[in-house]
C-alpha cells in the first residue's frame, strides 16, 4: 500500500528514478519528422521525410560543419550545443541537424512555429523551460524553423531567455541572418552557414533510398539507371527534398519491364520537370545573381553575363531591375570610353517598359552583349567621386564674379573680373579660371586610353596644356560682362 501510494505520489509530482520526468513532456514534445503519429515509415509519408537522417553519421554533406573533429560536431556529441542560427538554401540539412541534436542529447526538444506562434507562446515555453530546469534539472532546446519570418518584437522576446540560459535557441533560415535577424539576438548566437548539396551528395542519398528496405524503396523491384540518378541530382539544384521526391514520383509511374519498374534518364527528367533554381527576389540569391551578372559585364565576358541573365529571366526577376542596373553600369564602368553604351542601356530599359517578359529578354540580351564587349572606363565615376569629396571636406566658397548669372548690387563700386565668352575666341576656347580653387584632388576628370575616351584624353590634354601656356587674354572691349554670363 505504501508502495502504491508512493507510486501515485511520484506520478502526481512528475518524478521517477534518476530525477527524470515521468508524465511531463518527453524529450521531444511535439510530433516531428522523426515522430510520425502512426507509422513513421508508412507509404503515406513522403520519401524525403522517411529518409531524413537521424544521426550525424547519416547526414550527407556539410563536412565543414559536422565532419569528424569539427567544433560543432564535438559540441553536439558532448551535449554542449549552444544557441545557433543555421543558414543555408532549402533542402541542405538545417532542420535535419536540429532534430538530430534534439534526438541525440539529453535536452528537452521543442519546435516553435515562426508562422503560427507569437510572443505569448514564447513566454509559455520559457516558463515551462524554467520549471524543467528547477524540478528536473533538464535543459531545453527550442528549434525555430524559418526564424526570419518572426517579427522584431517576437525575436526580441527570445533575448532574455537566451541570455540567461533558460533555453538553447536553434534557428534555421534561408535568408541572410545579418539582414533578417536582430543584432542583439545574433550577438548571442553563432551562425553556421550550410552549403547546397553537390551532385555526388545527392546521388549518394538517392542510392541510399533505393537500398533501404525499411524507410526507402528497397525490396520493391525498382531499377534506376545511373544516368537517371545523375539527372535527378542535377535537376534538384542542391535540394535533397526535391531529389528524393522526384525519385519517388519516377518510381511510382515507371513502367514494368520484366517484373521490375525501370526508371531511365527520360523518365527522371520528366519527374524532376525543371531545374529548381534557388532564387528569392528579396534574398541572397537575388543579390548574388545580379552581382555576378554585373561583374561579368564589367569583366567583358558576354557569355557569363548571358548565363546570369538567363538565370534571372528563368527565375522571374523584375526586368526593370535588370535594366536599371545596366544603365548604372553603362555610366559607371564604360562611360565615355563608349558613350553609346548608356544610349543602348536606356533604350533597353524603355523597351522593357513597352514589351515586358518574355520578349524583353531579347533586348536585355542585346544590351548585355554590347556593354560586355564595350571598352571600359570608370573615369566618370571617379571624377564625380573626387569632386564630391572636395565639396564634403572643404568649406564652401562663393561663386567667382565672372561666373555669376548677372551683376550684383555694389558691383559698380568695386572692380569685377569679366566673363570671357569662348565663342568670341579662336577654336571657341579661351583661358580663364572656372574653379574657385584647386585642391589636391584636381583634376577630377582623368580620362583613360580606352575606346572613344582616348580621343577625349588627347583633346583634353591639349586644352589643359594651352590653358597653362596662354597669357591672360585681353578683355572684350565694348561688351558688358553681365550680358554674357548666362549664355551656356
Amino acid at each position: 500500500m505504501l508502495l502504491f501510494c508512493c507510486g501515485v505520489l511520484s506520478h502526481d509530482l512528475g518524478w521517477r528514478s534518476g530525477n527524470e520526468p515521468f508524465d511531463r513532456a518527453p524529450p521531444v514534445s511535439s510530433p516531428n519528422l522523426f515522430q510520425q503519429a502512426a507509422d513513421p515509415y508508412g507509404e503515406h509519408v513522403p520519401l524525403a521525410a522517411r529518409m531524413r537522417p537521424t544521426t550525424l553519421d547519416e547526414l550527407v554533406g556539410q563536412e565543414h560543419l559536422v565532419g569528424p573533429g569539427t567544433v560543432l560536431r564535438r559540441a553536439i556529441e558532448a551535449d554542449e550545443m549552444g544557441s545557433a542560427i543555421l543558414q543555408g538554401p532549402p533542402g541542405c540539412g538545417k532542420s535535419t541537424l536540429a532534430y538530430i541534436v534534439g534526438a541525440q542529447t539529453r535536452h528537452h526538444f521543442e519546435a516553435f512555429s515562426a508562422v503560427l506562434s507569437g510572443v505569448a507562446e514564447i513566454r509559455r515555453i520559457a516558463a515551462e523551460a524554467r520549471e524543467r530546469q528547477v524540478l528536473h534539472e533538464q535543459s531545453t532546446i527550442l528549434f525555430v524553423d524559418e526564424i526570419h519570418r518572426l517579427s522584431k518584437a517576437q525575436q526580441d522576446a527570445f533575448l532574455p531567455h537566451v541570455e540567461n540560459g533558460t533555453f538553447v535557441l536553434i534557428g534555421a533560415t534561408t535568408e541572410n541572418p545579418y539582414f533578417t535577424i536582430n543584432s542583439p539576438l545574433l550577438s548571442r548566437t553563432r551562425v553556421y552557414v550550410f552549403q547546397p548539396l553537390n551532385e555526388e551528395d545527392l546521388v549518394s542519398l538517392l542510392q541510399r533510398a533505393l537500398a533501404d528496405t525499411k524507410r526507402g524503396l528497397g525490396g520493391r523491384d525498382i531499377e534506376v539507371e545511373p544516368e537517371a540518378l545523375t539527372v535527378l541530382a542535377s535537376g534538384a539544384e542542391g535540394d535533397a527534398r526535391v531529389a528524393l521526391n522526384a525519385l519517388e514520383l519516377a518510381a511510382q509511374v515507371a513502367p514494368e519491364v520484366e517484373g521490375a519498374r525501370r526508371v531511365d534518364a527520360d523518365l527522371a527528367a520528366q519527374a524532376v520537370q525543371e531545374r529548381v533554381l534557388q532564387y528569392d527576389r528579396a534574398g541572397d540569391a537575388h543579390y548574388d545573381t545580379i552581382s555576378a551578372y554585373i561583374k561579368s559585364v564589367r569583366g567583358s565576358d558576354p557569355d557569363a553575363a548571358l548565363y546570369w541573365l538567363a538565370r534571372m529571366v528563368k527565375s522571374g526577376e523584375e526586368p526593370r531591375f535588370i535594366a536599371r542596373r545596366l544603365m548604372i553600369l553603362a555610366a559607371e564602368d564604360i562611360g565615355l570610353a563608349d558613350p553609346m553604351a548608356l544610349v543602348m542601356a536606356t533604350a533597353a530599359a524603355q523597351s522593357v517598359d513597352m514589351i515586358g517578359w518574355p520578349e524583353a529578354q531579347i533586348t536585355l540580351a542585346e544590351a548585355t552583349i554590347y556593354l560586355a564587349v564595350a571598352p571600359k572606363s570608370n573615369s566618370s565615376y571617379e571624377a564625380i567621386k573626387r569632386a564630391v569629396e572636395d565639396v564634403e571636406q572643404e568649406a564652401a566658397v562663393p561663386v567667382p564674379d565672372h561666373l555669376r548669372s548677372g551683376p550684383r548690387a555694389g558691383d559698380a563700386e568695386r572692380p569685377r573680373t569679366p566673363y570671357l565668352y569662348p565663342h568670341d575666341y579662336p577654336g571657341a576656347h579661351v583661358s580663364q579660371e572656372y574653379l574657385p580653387r584647386r585642391s589636391g584632388r584636381w583634376p577630377y576628370y582623368r580620362p583613360k586610353e580606352q575606346g572613344r575616351e582616348a580621343k577625349i584624353a588627347a583633346r583634353l590634354a591639349a586644352l589643359r596644356r594651352a590653358a597653362q601656356e596662354a597669357e591672360p587674354p585681353a578683355e572684350n572691349g565694348g561688351d558688358d560682362p553681365g550680358n554674357r554670363n548666362d549664355q551656356d
